[in-house]
C-alpha cells in the first residue's frame, strides 16, 4: 500500500468517528461488555467499515479481529472513553498499522481538539503537519510525569497527572508537553491503548520500553507495561525506581 493511501484511509476513519459518536455521548454503558459504552459501538462499527473496504485486517479494542491478511490495524476507536461520554476533552482515536507485524505508520487524533499525531517509520513524527520532538528532560526531579494507574510511592517528580487517555499521553511525550508516561501499581494496558502513540514517539526522538522487557509490538488481547521517557537518561532514572 501507498503511504499516501494509508494516511488518507486513517484520516477518514477518523472523521467518521467523530461523525459517529455525538449523539451517543452521554448514554453511558452498552450493557454488552463492561466498561463499554454505546459511543464505543458507534464508533467501532464505522471504523470496521472503512477500514474493512480498503483492505485491512482489523484488531479492535471493541470487536476483536476482523479480516486478513499482511495489513493490520490496530484500533482503539475511543480511547479515553469515559472522558468522552463525562464531557471530559481528553480522548482519541488511535490507530496503529503493521504490515507483516511490524509497525508501518500510525494516527493518533484527540478527537476533543481535532489535533492529530501522524508518524511513519523511519520519517518522523508530526502534530498537524508540523514536526515534534519531546522534551529532552533528563532530571527526574524536574519531571512533568503522567500515569495509566495510581503510583504507590513519590519517586521525586515535579508534578504528576492521571489523564485518562494513554494514546494520547504517549503522543504528549512525544510533543514534549509531558516528560515521562507510565503504568503504575500493576496497571497495565492494551496494544490498542499504546501502538499508535508508541509510533509516534519513537519517530518523534523519545526512548519506549517495557518493565519486564516484554515485546511491545504486538496485535493480540495480551497486555503490556510501557513507558515512553523523553530521554533515554530518564527511562534509566525511572527503571531504578522499580516498582511504582
Amino acid at each position: 500500500m501507498l503511504d499516501s493511501e494509508i494516511f488518507a484511509t486513517l484520516n477518514t476513519c477518523v472523521d467518521a468517528i467523530e461523525g459517529a459518536i455525538g449523539e451517543h455521548r452521554g448514554r453511558g454503558y452498552s450493557g454488552i461488555r463492561e466498561t463499554q459504552y454505546h459511543l464505543d459501538l458507534a464508533a467501532d462499527a464505522v471504523a470496521l467499515k472503512i477500514l474493512g473496504d480498503a483492505g485491512f485486517r482489523v484488531v479492535s479494542e471493541e470487536s476483536g479481529v476482523t479480516g486478513e491478511g499482511d495489513w493490520t490495524v490496530v484500533i482503539d476507536p475511543i480511547d479515553g472513553s469515559t472522558n468522552c461520554d463525562k464531557g471530559v476533552p481528553f480522548f482519541a482515536s488511535s490507530l496503529a498499522v503493521l504490515h507483516q507485524g511490524q509497525l508501518h505508520s500510525s494516527l493518533v487524533a484527540n478527537l476533543a481538539t481535532g489535533t492529530r499525531y501522524q508518524a511513519r517509520k523511519d520519517k518522523g513524527a508530526t502534530r498537524d503537519g508540523a514536526p515534534i520532538a519531546p522534551s529532552g528532560q533528563k532530571e527526574i526531579s524536574q519531571t512533568f510525569v503522567a500515569f495509566s494507574g495510581y503510583p504507590l510511592q513519590h519517586f521525586g517528580w515535579s508534578q504528576f497527572r492521571v489523564l485518562g487517555a494513554a494514546a494520547l499521553e504517549c503522543c504528549l511525550v512525544a510533543d514534549g508537553s509531558l516528560d515521562l508516561f507510565t503504568t503504575a501499581n500493576r496497571s497495565t494496558l492494551s496494544a490498542w491503548d499504546y501502538l499508535g502513540g508508541l509510533l509516534v514517539a519513537v519517530e518523534a526522538g523519545a526512548v519506549v520500553a517495557e518493565w519486564d522487557d516484554r515485546e511491545l509490538i504486538i496485535d493480540t488481547r495480551d497486555t503490556r507495561r510501557p513507558i515512553f521517557a523523553a530521554t533515554s537518561e530518564l527511562l534509566t532514572s525511572i527503571r531504578s525506581v522499580g516498582t511504582i
